[in-house]
């Protein structure tokens, strides 16, 4: 399933920063389509596009979208200025930073003001996967097959686990 542009309707939005952040970003898109979840992928810079940020946010929920995942990398911007602009849940990635390791874009994600939440994810790939695997949760609420789909994902994973630390 390879992502799509924004003028088509998909119920998860991953947007980022810049280009550079989809290797990242990518994890949360491998993540949706092991679950059968249709998504977009766009670059939408809170700095260096923000009529872009702006349209995108405003526009998502009438083009079906149902959960934004927004990546982004030092300064982090991009999912809390689109969680102001929207009432779609919004679910934040930390990209890593040559500076600061992503601790920056880490805390500027985590420390949005009271009424402006960003569920916030861990830093770099295991974030995006996990934000992929949360939206299709969040999804799950409404559609049983979905949900189906998450149970098992979960119980292969599980399963996965061996007991032992030796080989059998």
């Amino acid at each position: 399933m390879a992502p799509r542009n924004t003028d088509k309707s998909a119920p998860v939005a991953i947007i980022m920063g810049s280009r550079s952040d989809w290797p990242i970003l990518k994890g949360a898109a491998e993540s949706l389509e092991a679950l059968g979840v249709e998504y977009t992928a766009n670059v939408v810079s809170a700095h260096r596009t923000p009529d872009r940020m702006y349209e995108f946010a405003k526009s998502a929920k009438a083009r079906g979208v149902k959960v934004i995942i927004a990546g982004a990398g030092g300064a982090a911007h991009l999912p809390g200025m689109t969680a102001s602009l929207t009432d779609l849940p919004v679910l934040g990635v930390p990209v890593e930073s040559k500076a600061l390791k992503g601790m920056d874009s880490l805390l500027s994600i985590a420390q949005m003001p009271a009424g402006i939440p960003v569920g916030t994810l861990a830093i770099g790939e295991a974030g995006a996967r996990n934000a992929g695997i949360l939206a299709a949760k969040i999804l799950a609420l409404s559609d049983e097959a979905l949900a189906e789909r998450v149970a098992a994902f979960s119980r292969a994973q599980t399963e996965s686990i061996p007991e032992t630390v030796e080989d059998a």
